[in-house]
């Protein structure tokens, strides 16, 4: 049987001026059949399919009465063949086996192209220039990454452009509306413009559910971001992340990316987060530089920007509670005990908190974006502690109480040292900590329980903060008498 190779190789050989004797024999086929296949269709064409079995059909006595009907019930095509093979063989154990598998996946496969259930169609989009940008969260903890040997756990907030590809990622901890309008806003301003529509998902942080069941609406909040802008809001439907196409791809090259990267650079561990976000803001540029042409087309329809960025805040009055606390979104923060009964001005930004007592700034701390509940400062509390130690063994939030694990080890060792005395002794050493400097105390911690031995406060305050040596006091005449150092030189002193 001639096949198509050889009838390609006789025409090639033909062409090059060969005789047909010569062209046969290179094709590997009589001067006849040279003849035949010098012109015309190919082998492949002149086929007819075949529509005789070779081998009997080993589903034939149950397709149609088991399997069929298990079909026509999976309307979603979920059901595998791997699950009615084993129904088969449970049924009809002695004329199904495992290695009937292929040829049900196989008929499987066809019956479903002609008589199963529609399949979703997807259907590709044109993007204007200027018209959408398209943000979203991703988990980033995945790709590996260490501050110093920690994992750093955190998102990326990731801003697209749908028609250029261009993009801006920040850092974030969580899904907060201020995570949200700082990437946003750093987005905008790095681009020199807006785009006419924002394409998001249902987050809680632009959105809020409808109470009447419709569905979920834009927040106050987000919808004055956005009028600010001058941008509207378009939103996929809940589960359809396809919807959401080019944030969900951006994520899958952005990820790919920085795998690549972190593998030439031969190393997940970065000395500081400063350091990461350096290598990653690489990575980006890297990506924005290959759609730089399109860009430039694009940024000839963006929106103009506003004359100045919103405060990437939220501001909130708070009275501090006489705990020397204030509660800020479901989360308690310690502040300087002077301003107990006070009202202050919390803002609360993506990663920190700031307290102001007028415009004032009094404290900053770290936000919490954890599953914790509380951030107390020992420096706020340990001056009324002090006075009344006996209120930190059943203190509410006596672990945050300890700065580190050595302090967390000293006050173990003082436990089982020193029983019930143990909470007045690290009491002391927290406010001697708080006093002077917390690194000295917790240097001579580590010294004294290296040497396993008992110690106290006392021993602690010797380490880490001892008493001044006494200088004694001199006095010397404000005029010295001259008359002395004559009396030297006339007795011969040299």
């Amino acid at each position: 049987m001639v096949t198509g190779a050889q009838v390609r190789l006789l025409r090639q050989k033909l062409a090059e001026g060969k005789t047909q004797e010569a062209a046969a024999a290179a094709a590997d086929m009589s001067v006849r059949s040279a003849r035949k296949w010098a012109r015309g269709a190919m082998p492949s064409s002149r086929a007819t399919p075949r529509t005789w079995r070779t081998r009997e059909d080993p589903l034939a006595a149950h397709w149609a009465c088991d399997v069929v009907p298990m079909l026509e019930a999976d309307t979603e095509g979920r059901l595998q063949a791997t699950t009615i093979l084993e129904l088969l063989i449970e049924r009809y154990p002695a004329v199904y086996a495992e290695h009937h598998l292929r040829t049900l996946q196989r008929r499987m496969r066809d019956w479903r192209a002609l008589c199963g259930p529609d399949k979703e169609v997807f259907f590709p989009q044109e993007h204007p220039p200027g018209r959408e940008g398209q943000l979203d969260f991703c988990h980033a903890t995945e790709l590996g990454v260490t501050i110093r040997g920690e994992l750093f756990v955190h998102l990326l907030f990731e801003f697209i452009l749908s028609f250029s590809g261009w993009r801006s990622v920040s850092i974030a901890f969580s899904e907060t509306f201020e995570a949200l309008v700082s990437g946003f806003q750093t987005a905008l301003w790095a681009l020199g413009g807006c785009p006419e529509v924002v394409r998001h998902d249902n987050l809680s942080a632009a959105t809020h559910e409808l109470k009447s069941g419709r569905g979920r609406e834009l927040t106050a909040r987000w919808r004055h971001v956005l009028e600010h802008y001058s941008v509207t809001s378009t939103r996929i439907r809940p589960g359809k992340a396809n919807e959401n196409g080019v944030a969900e791809k951006g994520h899958h090259k952005l990820k790919t990316a920085v795998e690549q990267a972190l593998f030439l650079r031969g190393s997940c561990d970065f000395a500081s987060r400063e350091e990461y976000e350096h290598f990653l803001q690489g990575v980006v540029s890297k990506l924005n530089q290959r759609c730089q042409t399109k860009l430039e087309e694009e940024r000839l329809h963006l929106r103009t920007l506003p004359a100045a960025a919103l405060p990437a805040y939220t501001k909130y009055r708070i009275k501090v509670r006489r705990w020397s606390t204030v509660r800020v979104r479901g989360k308690i923060y310690s502040v300087p005990s002077r301003l107990i009964g006070h009202t202050v001005d919390v803002r609360v930004f993506a990663e920190q908190i700031e307290v102001y007592y007028g415009t004032v700034l009094v404290e900053s701390m770290p936000r919490i974006c954890s599953k914790e509940t509380c951030r107390i400062d020992y420096r706020h509390v340990i001056w009324s502690l002090v006075t009344k130690p006996g209120a930190f063994a059943r203190y509410r939030f006596r672990e945050e109480l300890f700065p580190s694990i050595t302090f967390r080890r000293a006050y173990d060792a003082l436990c089982e040292a020193r029983g019930e005395r143990a909470d007045i002794e690290y009491v002391r050493i927290l406010h001697l900590a708080a006093s002077t400097m917390e690194s000295d105390v917790e240097r001579a911690l580590e010294e004294l329980l290296k040497r396993s031995e008992d110690f106290d406060y006392l021993a602690v305050k010797t380490l880490a903060a001892p008493e001044p040596l006494s200088v004694p006091a001199l006095s010397v005449p404000a005029v010295p008498d001259l008359k002395i150092y004559d009396e030297l030189l006339a007795g011969g002193a040299r």
